[in-house]
């Protein structure tokens, strides 16, 4: 498997070099070529199969020779000892898939243990050190600390936007220590990321240290976020519906990799592109006008993105093709009040207690299905457990949500950051003192 720059796709790079060199130097992003096409009798024999057997089974046929099954299988089950279960709200019509069953209780732990697991394997053979760059608008910057660290060769800096992120998500990305560095940017998740792409193509700076990135910008943090979708269909195939999937987005690489595997064969009918005020992409599928926006704050905040980076991965999944892209993805949106008022009437009508990300999720399903008027089964991504959002949860639903022991052990660990303005010079004269 070979890896190319969608600006640039004569030129391809080993699956290693896309790996730590997550963007390349055109300021493109990596995409996988060819893409392995799984037949139907791939899809119908996976019913009842772990995560880790189902991306162990999608990794084979990506990676073919370059990794042995047994490094593979190894690597994959060490990633994956969690499930992601479809959960019934509306039986055969409106369901979850939770994704929020690993330690940091947020669907980006799958993409980001995947990568500490194939980086520390990559690590181990070339007795190589990377430092990993990485901009968090709230639940990514928790699951790359829990997934990286004490991983041995690798160091982890992380960008977040300071007072935008819940207290707990903020504990679990400032409370670990040892080879885990948060950077508290007085700015926005856009100023962080901005700072984090300026990293990478800062000569001098890469000169200095091994750069590589856990966001979504890097193709390994995209790809295992396939296998989720894989597992879904899986577990509701038999039902012999046309299945959907209505995904939160914000970075927009959580519907890239449905996206891909859809493109790899699996069965899906449709997709739902479910955002909060930002609106970018949704705005873009009803007038064919793309104009990223700087980010509003929401409720909602780790979708708070107003130029989404994996954009472009998405329409060239497509073929960057308008009418394409409308046939596979339809957008909603909404804002605090509506989200607030979906949460209560979720509870109210399921009995299912839902964070904010995850009722927008739910929201855009149930509007697509009330628009189409189709009979499919319906899947929303519940991508982070409410306790994460335990304030609001409360508030809005007037009872208590239960905090998982893996996150309240955190609640009384001091903070340790470094508070830096939202400029990227001052970013790199800490980086470089700190490290």
């Amino acid at each position: 498997m070979r890896f190319y720059s969608t600006n640039s796709p004569q030129v391809t790079v080993t699956a290693e070099q896309a790996l730590f060199n997550s963007m390349p130097a055109d300021r493109g992003l990596y995409m996988p070529t060819p893409l392995p096409v799984l037949g139907k009798s791939f899809f119908d024999t996976i019913a009842g199969e772990s995560l880790a057997d189902i991306g162990f089974a999608l990794s084979k046929a990506l990676f073919g020779d370059e990794i042995s099954k047994a490094d593979l299988e190894e690597l994959t089950h060490k990633a994956f000892p969690f499930e992601t279960p479809v959960v019934d709200l509306e039986p055969g019509k409106v369901s979850v898939l939770e994704l929020f069953h690993g330690p940091s209780l947020a669907f980006k732990d799958v993409g980001a243990r995947y990568m500490a697991a194939l980086m520390s394997y990559y690590s181990d053979r070339n007795e190589q050190e990377v430092n990993i760059l990485v901009a968090t608008s709230g639940d990514t910057g928790g699951a790359v600390a829990m997934g990286f660290h004490n991983v041995p060769g690798v160091r982890v800096s992380i960008l977040y936007p300071s007072g935008r992120v819940s207290d707990l998500q903020e504990k679990q990305l400032t409370t670990l220590g040892g080879n885990i560095q948060a950077f508290e940017v007085d700015g926005s998740f856009d100023d962080c990321q901005a700072i984090v792409k300026q990293a990478f193509v800062d000569a001098e700076l890469n000169a200095s240290l091994s750069l590589s990135s856990a966001n979504s910008i890097n193709i390994f943090r995209l790809i295992p976020q396939g296998f989720y979708y894989v597992s879904a269909y899986g577990q509701v195939c038999k039902s012999n519906k046309s299945i959907i999937f209505s995904t939160p987005s914000g970075n927009f690489g959580n519907l890239s990799a449905g996206a891909m595997v859809q493109q790899m064969g699996l069965p899906v009918d449709h997709f739902v592109a479910a955002t909060n005020l930002n609106h970018i992409v949704p705005t873009y599928l009803k007038t064919g006008a793309y104009s990223p926006k700087p980010s509003v704050a929401t409720l909602s905040n780790a979708m708070d993105v107003g130029n989404p980076s994996n954009f472009p991965r998405l329409a060239h999944l497509y073929g960057d093709n308008y009418d394409r892209f409308v046939d596979n993805v339809s957008g909603y949106f909404y804002d605090d009040a509506e989200t607030q008022a979906g949460m209560k009437r979720i509870d109210d009508t399921y009995g299912y207690v839902a964070c904010p990300h995850t009722a927008i999720g739910i929201m855009g399903l149930e509007a697509y299905l009330a628009d189409s008027k189709k009979d499919v089964y319906g899947i929303a991504l519940a991508t982070a457990h409410p306790a994460k959002f335990k304030p609001l949860v409360e508030e809005v639903l007037g009872k208590s949500v239960e905090v998982p022991d893996r996150l309240a052990v955190l609640a009384d660990r001091p903070k340790q950051s470094i508070r830096i303005p939202a400029e990227y010079d001052a970013f790199k004269e800490s980086l470089l003192q700190t490290y």
